[in-house]
């Protein structure tokens, strides 16, 4: 059984200060057919269906058991099931309920500052599409929980403590949205292929083989890869290629082009061209510039 929680914050300028803040955090379980939101709660937090509500602040509510409706403009209405996260963003119309029939449990945080404004203006989290599900996972649930035991026991820097386990805990929220099911088997795969490309930095390799011999398509590889990485494989490798230059660059005095020749670079002008497109230095200038 969930014990109800809930923290409501004082936060102070030198928390504000480091960009990422905890404003409010909590648990509750809502039986079948009672009131919500319940009447716990701050003037600035409370809302009716009839209503709604509009935060200055982000909001993130999971929901753990039980089912509901979430509702926010511009774009309409949205069942939520156990395990739907959805995020709240500041100045967008909202409310949400549980259905009357099955209730549902529910943990929360609010937060703000620069840091998260800026985290959350990339797109990563679309307030267009603000659920993600299948979140109901012993990760977020440990995630949750640290929260908790920080403000429960508050120790020196707990804010600041706090920001980086809610950070941990949207990057955590990321990954699940990005990889869906598929998180074991994609962090499998692309581990098995980093490592191949680590072993094999001297050489040219065949992405299409080491496809083959992971039993799956190049294409599945390439899309897979990307969607961890942000990067085709290719471009994954070749910047493999140029951070181990820089290291003989600098730490041996092999020429440029016996540099190359180790990489298994084509020819010595193409490392120099991939290199400065890279760097925006030639491979010399940045020799020189490192060793000044």
């Amino acid at each position: 059984m969930t014990n109800p929680y809930k923290k409501y914050l004082i936060v102070l300028d030198q928390d504000k200060k480091w960009g990422f803040y905890i404003n409010n955090l909590g648990r509750n379980v809502i039986k079948k057919n009672a009131p919500y939101p319940s009447s716990a709660h701050p003037d600035s937090y409370m809302f009716s269906w009839e209503k709604g509500r509009i935060l200055d602040e982000f909001h993130l509510v999971l929901i753990t058991q039980g089912e509901g409706v979430f509702e926010w403009k511009p774009n309409g209405k949205i069942k939520i099931s156990d395990g739907d996260v959805f995020l709240l963003h500041p100045g967008i119309w909202h409310r949400y309920k549980p259905k009357k029939q099955t209730g549902w449990t529910e943990r929360w945080v609010g937060f703000s500052g620069e840091i998260a404004h800026k985290l959350l203006s990339n797109n990563f989290f679309n307030p267009e599409h603000p659920v993600i599900t299948k979140c109901n996972t012993p990760q977020v649930s440990d995630l949750f929980n640290a929260l908790f035991k920080l403000f429960d026991e508050q120790p020196f820097g707990f804010q600041r403590t706090a920001s980086g386990v809610c950070i941990q805990l949207l990057a955590e929220l990321q990954n699940i949205k990005s990889g869906g099911n598929n998180i074991k088997h994609l962090n499998s795969l692309i581990f098995n292929v980093k490592n191949i490309m680590y072993k094999n930095i001297h050489k040219t390799i065949d992405l299409k083989k080491i496809a083959s011999d992971l039993g799956v398509s190049y294409s599945k590889l390439r899309i897979d890869f990307k969607k961890q990485t942000g990067i085709s494989p290719l471009q994954y490798f070749l910047l493999l290629k140029i951070e181990k230059s820089k290291e003989l660059l600098v730490n041996t005095n092999k020429s440029q082009k016996e540099i190359a020749f180790e990489l298994g670079f084509e020819s010595d002008y193409y490392f120099s061209r991939l290199f400065k497109n890279k760097t925006g230095l030639t491979p010399s200038k940045y020799r020189k510039t490192s060793l000044s």
